[in-house]
Parts: C-alpha cells; structure tokens; sequence
C-alpha cells in the first residue's frame, strides 16, 4: 500500500476515451432537434483578474473562463466560453469542468486507490519552471487543505499557446490558389503528484471551439511494485527477476454545460446502421437514427454512435440549435465496478454529486456515493455528463526512468455553434450552403 504521496506508486498510464451503449431511459425520435429562440449574449466571467483566464489566438478566436483550485479535485474551470472570429459576443460553452476521479485498481486485488478523494491529488500540485511552460505564464495557486492554516503558494498553473498543424487546406477551382490556415491552441494545464507518478491535467482550447481533456501520467514505476509474481506483471529489468504489478487508471471528468448561458439544455444520441447494398446499388446504405435522451443514463461505447448537448435557447446564424458533440478517444473499460462498467453518464444536476466514485459530499441516506447509483430515471433538464476513459497499463522496460508520459482522454467538438468554419477566409464566407465554383 501507499505510505504517503510519496511512497507507494502507482504507474501513471494514460490514453484516449471512449463513449456510449444505450443503457435505459432513451426514447427514438425520427429528427433534428428543434432549434429555440436566440439567446442572449454570453456575460463576461464572474470572476476577480487574478482568476481569469482569456487568451486571442493568432487566428482570431478568443477564449475567456474562470478558474479555482479544489481540496480533492485540483483545477476547476468555469464560465468557459468561446468567441470566433464573425461574432459579436462570447459563446458561452461550459458553467464548470474539472476532473471527477482516478480510480486505479491493481491488477492482483491488493489495493485501489481514489487519486482524487483518497490519495491526495489536489494537494499534490507541483511548482513548474518556465522550461515546463514555454512561451506561456505560470500562475501562483493557494492550495488549501495541505497542512498548512494558510494554504501553500504553488507556481502551479500554466496558461500557454502552442500551434496545432493544419487547420484546414483546400485548393481553389480555378488558378493556383490555396486556401490554407495553421491553427493555434490555448493550453491550461497543473501537474499534481500522487506517490511517484505524477499527473499533468491539460486543458485545450482550439481556435475552431473545439475543446479536448487530456490526463497524462508520467514520474516514476514505483520501486515497491516490483512483486508480480502471480503472473500478472511484466519483468522489467535484467532476466525475468523483477516484475512490475499492472493495474488500470479510470479516470473520470464532470462536465456541466451551460450552452449559450442556459443550464437547460438537451441530449441527442446517434446510431447508424450499414446495409448490403439493394438490388441495383452500387454501394451499402447507410441509415442515421436520432434518440432523445429524455431521462437519465448510463451509456457505453459502440460503433457509429455518437452523443451531442443541444442548447435550448440559442441558435447560429442559420438558424441551427447550438450542440457540443462528445467525440471518444481510446479506452479500456475496466468492468471490475459498477461505476467503471460505462463510458458515459447524463445525470440531473444535483450540487452534492462532485465525484464519480468516493463521493464526499453527504448526499442524504440511500443516495449512494458513485456516479452509477445516481442514474434513477429522473427527467433530463439541466444535464450533467460524466466521462470515464480507461488505461490498462503493463509496464514495459521503456516506462523507466523516467516514464513517458500516457495520455488519454476525450474532446468535445462545436456541432453548429457557427454557421460556418469559424476560420474561413473571406474570400470563402459567401460559401454557406450549396457550394459554387472558387
């Protein structure tokens, strides 16, 4: 076991995300949804300078958010909105985000551990170096709860940019043109040492809306897990003597929409079907199917499926609904509890629900302390998404010394929140709808 955040490691593993197989409370529906009226600008973020977060990239875009630091959960961003290029107002995108667990299992049952309310993650914030922030600023962090009556001042929190590649290239119809443009991130982002692996929890903010929630786990394999001898580590170092003990990282995010600054909002899911191809087709067919989710749910991933937050009170310039789509990563589902055996969860807001599993607040008799028992049937009005991406890590003599960082995580993409690519050119803004020679 661990004997204090420095003892006891357990290997820092990462990847992508997964999401969703349709578990209850789902009603099929034939169509989009219906988009409600406009809504009003988004407000700027309720928060002192020092706690703000805005950033105009070099395309344009300009992201705003608040932000504060958290016993258990760390980092806790809030009131994040998004403003392209074209528009005249913030779009406001999420009231809060932050992580909701790391629940990490070993392999031969002797231990789990909760990083975020059980092994202390949020105490666990390190000071970084400019070198760990290049080209960026790092903000002091009061970090409460950490022995200290005053709390500890940590040079914590980084707020970076960093360019992303290609943010789209097409060649005109006609001459040499070539639209092209390089597009550009914010990145916010703390490392948090839990034992001798250390977390770095990344934020990024793309210029075209799109945001992705990345953990990645570095440091160090722990010296005390070298014991596998049931078999279900991996021998690392010289001959097979010393076997590294595998186990899962289940880390878990909380998102709380508040689309176009509206708690109301609605859940879509999509599955589509491939068919042979009919008599005198020259392909396969391929049909989409929408579901309201209207009550509570647990879902899990498979193929072609896919989920969307609709905004009930804003619309983009052509009149769609405003949604964020829920775009998986890679995952490894750990189906050891009940609260991993899913990839996604919609539940009710209810304030005391802070964390997917060892949930500290008192809920009340029989409310239960893990995000599966709060799934009860209740009528989605103000949605609360919980995602849950799994890593089985097997070490490998690579993860020493130090080990490589492993990432996963998942992204959530603007679906209609513009009624164009935000960053197209104005040569192309006329381009909206049936496409006519460029």
């Amino acid at each position: 076991m661990r004997v204090n955040r420095n003892s006891r490691a357990r290997s820092r593993a990462a990847v992508g995300l997964s999401v969703l197989a349709l578990a209850a409370g789902a009603t099929t529906a034939a169509g989009p949804a219906v988009a409600q009226p406009k809504a009003a600008p988004a407000p700027a973020p309720d928060c002192s300078a020092a706690y703000q977060i805005e950033q105009k990239l070099a395309t344009g875009t300009t992201w705003r958010m608040c932000w504060h630091y958290e016993r258990e959960a760390g980092l806790v961003l809030e009131d994040i909105s998004y403003q392209p290029p074209g528009e005249t107002a913030p779009i406001k995108v999420l009231s809060t985000a932050k992580l909701a667990q790391i629940d990490v299992p070993y392999d031969d049952g002797s231990v789990e551990y909760s990083d975020l309310t059980g092994a202390g993650f949020g105490q666990g914030l390190v000071d970084m170096t400019a070198a760990e922030c290049p080209g960026g600023t790092i903000k002091t962090v009061k970090v409460p709860g950490d022995g200290n009556p005053q709390g500890s001042n940590i040079k914590g929190l980084c707020t970076t940019t960093r360019s992303r590649g290609h943010a789209y290239r097409m060649e005109a119809d006609t001459g040499n043109k070539v639209f092209q443009k390089q597009g550009k991130d914010l990145l916010v982002y703390t490392v948090n040492k839990v034992g001798w692996y250390e977390y770095i929890t990344e934020w990024r903010f793309q210029d075209d809306g799109t945001l992705n929630m990345n953990v990645g786990a570095t440091g160090s394999l722990s010296p005390f897990d070298y014991d596998a001898g049931d078999g279900r580590g991996w021998p690392l170092g010289r001959g097979a003597k010393d076997y590294a003990t595998s186990h899962s990282h289940n880390v878990f995010w909380r998102l709380n929409f508040g689309l176009d600054g509206s708690s109301k909002a609605k859940v879509e899911q999509y599955d589509s079907t491939v068919s042979p191809p009919a008599q005198g087709a020259q392909a396969p067919s391929n049909k989409t199917k929408v579901t309201k989710v209207t009550k509570e749910l647990a879902g899990d991933a498979k193929n072609m499926r896919w989920w969307r937050v609709v905004s009930n009170s804003g619309k983009n310039k052509d009149n769609h609904a405003r949604s964020y789509e829920i775009v998986p990563g890679a995952t490894t589902k750990y189906l050891g509890r009940p609260f991993t055996k899913h990839d996604v969860y919609f539940t009710e807001y209810d304030k005391c629900e802070q964390f997917a599993s060892d949930n500290l607040r008192n809920c009340g008799a029989g409310h239960g302390n893990s995000v599966d028992k709060w799934v009860g049937g209740q009528t989605l009005t103000h949605p609360v998404v919980w995602v849950n991406v799994g890593f089985h890590h097997i070490a490998r003599d690579e993860d020493q010394q130090p080990m490589p960082v492993h990432w996963q995580g998942f992204s959530i993409a603007p679906r209609d929140v513009t009624a164009m690519n935000p960053l197209t050119p104005p040569e192309l803004a006329n381009q909206n709808g049936q496409v006519q020679p460029r």
